[in-house]
């Protein structure tokens, strides 16, 4: 809640300096803004929704197994199972709800940004002009803060509005996106994740042999990151639906070998295990 009061704070106070900026401008960057934050504030409900049925879930299944204590060795091994796996999906979720918050938190940070620019801009104001004195007319161009071409552009800015088109299924708008981002700001900490989402784009379009592309650029560009299990699992994916088993079989048992506490892991055990037994 203090965020949520610190951030509409930062908008007051924006809305209160900007009078020497263009109002037409202003405006459709606050729209851009203000979509973004509600998209992200509503994608937080419902991922801490998710982790409230989950918990429910868990300590339904827990509550079963104890009350089960008596049943075969099997049947409790089944059940410690299914509670592994809640307790894995419910750590993705949270985990989820984590980055959430990040995201939320810098969109709080570039709106005080940009506040903290119109302070400067109105500081620079000249004062009234005498009669008789000669006006001097400012040299035309982006006001101070701004980059050329956009309204207070960021990497972070530039990234959530690719995502954006993701997330709605513009395909082939996200992926020029991301890679435009990556060509813009190479160094930029976001840029492996630029990189796996152009991935998940052709993976979600069904370009297949374009998102092995994609990940294997994740895999051999970016060896730090920390998208690597996630690449390899949905490298794993689409050469499956490419058919081409053993490569895929590949790429999940490397998954649970190198990162076994990951939830890529957990989900790189159950594809194995399908393409292993196709009859079940």
């Amino acid at each position: 809640m203090m965020r949520v009061l610190g951030l509409l704070f930062g908008v007051g106070l924006l809305l209160a300096f900007s009078a020497t900026r263009p109002l037409e401008a202003a405006s459709k960057e606050y729209q851009q803004m203000m979509a973004n934050i509600r998209m992200l504030q509503q994608e937080n409900q419902r991922l801490q929704a998710q982790v409230a049925d989950l918990a429910a879930v868990l300590k339904a299944v827990a509550a079963r197994i104890d009350e089960q204590g008596g049943t075969s060795r099997k049947g409790f091994a089944d059940q410690k199972i299914q509670a592994d796996t809640i307790v894995s999906d419910v750590r993705a979720v949270r985990e989820k709800v984590d980055e959430t918050n990040v995201r939320l938190g810098s969109l709080s940070e570039e709106v005080e940004a940009l506040r903290a620019t119109q302070v400067a801009a109105a500081a620079q104001t000249a004062p009234p002009v005498a009669p008789g004195d000669a006006v001097a007319v400012p040299p035309a161009g982006p006001a101070p803060g701004m980059r050329p071409g956009g309204f207070g552009a960021s990497p972070s800015q530039a990234f959530e509005s690719a995502r954006s088109d993701y997330y709605m299924g513009n395909w082939s708008l996200a992926i020029q996106g991301f890679e435009s981002f990556m060509k813009t700001f190479p160094k930029s900490d976001l840029a492996d994740d630029a990189q796996y989402y152009v991935g998940e784009t052709h993976y979600m379009s069904g370009k297949f042999p374009d998102a092995v592309t994609a990940y294997e650029s994740v895999i051999a560009g970016y060896p730090a990151s920390n998208t690597l299990p996630d690449a390899y699992y949905k490298r794993g994916l689409a050469l499956t639906s490419l058919v081409r088993l053993p490569e895929a079989r590949e790429s999940f048992a490397f998954v649970i070998k190198n990162y076994p506490d990951s939830t890529a892991a957990t989900l790189a055990k159950q594809a194995l295990d399908k393409i292993n037994r196709p009859g079940k």
